[in-house]
């Protein structure tokens, strides 16, 4: 089995301290997520950035609109050389075939199923079931309305990996955040598992965020997680 990606997470308020990590990370990674917060604060210009320091970025914006919104979105991201944009599948199937159109060749449309700071409780209250949801098999429903819009992959914790690699193999290629290493507190994470749990389960991507950025010394702690996970690939 072919291990996942690496990518770490660029949650900080301002491209100074996304480019201090891109800088200190030279060598290890060559790929980070961009998400909500440093988008909003400096725009496409931190993506030019990563570029030109030689990585790539997965734009995790998360985008849940009309198909028209959506697509044209989508269409900036790939002229910006983006290689992952995140949407929502609750959005629809017509809104992730529209984000798929936008992405083109150069941008794989990840549509994200249900956020791992949720639980099942908080999934029932948030849309309204009269009944116990069950995590598992909504996000192998949200997949497969990705995979009939011609997603390249989906989000979804380690806890469904196995059921979404169940259902669709190598057809979606899973992208798992919300990882922690034995031992690492989840934060308001509320279904994780370690990375090389969510690597031998067939993880294509992995996100490392606070497991690797708030360690005392993140490099070693970005070192054991590829380590462990180069490991329970192999394996």
């Amino acid at each position: 089995m072919t291990a996942p990606a690496l990518l770490l997470a660029l949650d900080v308020p301002d491209a100074d301290a996304a480019l201090a990590l891109v800088q200190r990370f030279a060598g290890r990674c060559a790929f980070y997520k961009v998400g909500l917060e440093l988008f909003t604060a400096e725009g496409p210009s931190i993506v030019r950035a990563i570029h030109a320091a030689g990585a790539e970025v997965f734009l995790d914006l998360k985008l849940h609109d009309i198909p028209t919104t959506v697509r044209q979105a989508a269409r900036r991201a790939a002229g910006l050389g983006v290689r992952l944009l995140t949407v929502h599948a609750s959005g629809g199937a017509a809104m992730v075939a529209a984000a798929v159109e936008g992405g083109g060749d150069r941008t794989g449309i990840v549509a994200v199923t249900v956020l791992t700071s949720l639980d099942a409780p908080a999934v029932q209250g948030a849309w309204g079931r009269a009944d116990a949801v069950d995590v598992a098999r909504e996000v192998v429903r949200l997949s497969g309305i990705a995979a009939g819009a011609g997603a390249h992959g989906v989000v979804c914790s380690g806890a469904e990996l196995p059921a979404v690699v169940a259902a669709h193999g190598r057809r979606l290629a899973p992208l798992v955040p919300g990882l922690r290493p034995a031992g690492v507190a989840a934060d308001d994470q509320a279904r994780v598992v370690t990375p090389a749990a969510a690597a031998a389960a067939g993880a294509r991507y992995l996100i490392l965020g606070r497991a690797v950025t708030a360690a005392a010394v993140p490099e070693e702690a970005w070192d054991a997680i590829a380590a462990s996970v180069a490991g329970a690939a192999a394996g």
